[in-house]
């Protein structure tokens, strides 16, 4: 069994959106064994630090939140599109026809999964490059075409510079699910299955996320 991590390690120094102070989890110890019979720890953080699942509300008024987050979306089939050579800086819908057909050619179907996690240089940069490698609207489209369940990518944001945030509310408007801030190093291109445990939280736009893939049976 071949089992990948792709989640993000919540630490008080870890990359955050813009590198924003006020993105950074707070964790502090309030009780110790110095005063205590236990050790107890505090964390405060930003729904959007770290890996995690954006809802409709995010960017649509009066969208969804938490509560609409299905159960059967924890456990779906996944197929992770290697972009990291990729020179334009963003994914648009022609890389991901020729991903498509190239990826048929080796034997894995777009057809045959619920989700797509887009792989991209991204992955091999340390720290938040405010030039990180995104999906473009018509790229997000193309998802939608698709059927689409989830997209999730390798940035801590899906997209950037875009002031209308069409990518946002492309996929998060048609249904489908938007998880950011995944960890693809090592992860080759493929088809998987993908388990997503986000925290129970009510009525929130965002929820905090581990996910691991594990490659599928072929």
């Amino acid at each position: 069994m071949v089992l990948y991590d792709i989640s993000m390690t919540i630490e008080p120094n870890m990359a955050v959106y813009k590198n924003k102070e006020e993105k950074k989890p707070l964790i502090e110890t309030v009780r110790n064994f110095k005063k205590s019979s236990v050790y107890e720890s505090r964390i405060g953080m930003d729904l959007h630090t770290g890996t995690h699942i954006d809802m409709p509300l995010h960017f649509i008024p009066g969208g969804s939140n938490s509560d609409c987050w299905a159960a059967d979306n924890m456990f779906t089939s996944c197929l992770v599109m290697d972009f990291t050579n990729l020179k334009a800086e963003m994914v648009s819908s022609k890389e991901l026809e020729e991903k498509e057909k190239s990826m048929q050619a080796g034997g894995f179907s777009l057809n045959r999964c619920n989700t797509v996690l887009l792989k991209t240089k991204n992955s091999l940069e340390d720290g938040f490059n405010h030039s990180f490698v995104f999906l473009d609207k018509k790229g997000a489209a193309y998802l939608v075409k698709k059927n689409i369940k989830g997209v999730g990518i390798d940035a801590l944001g899906i997209e950037r510079n875009q002031p209308q945030h069409e990518t946002h509310k492309t996929l998060l408007g048609a249904g489908v699910w938007i998880m950011e801030g995944l960890c693809l190093k090592g992860v080759p291109e493929g088809e998987y299955n993908l388990a997503v445990m986000p925290l129970k939280i009510r009525g929130v736009e965002a929820l905090p996320a581990r996910a691991v893939l594990l490659a599928a049976d072929r």
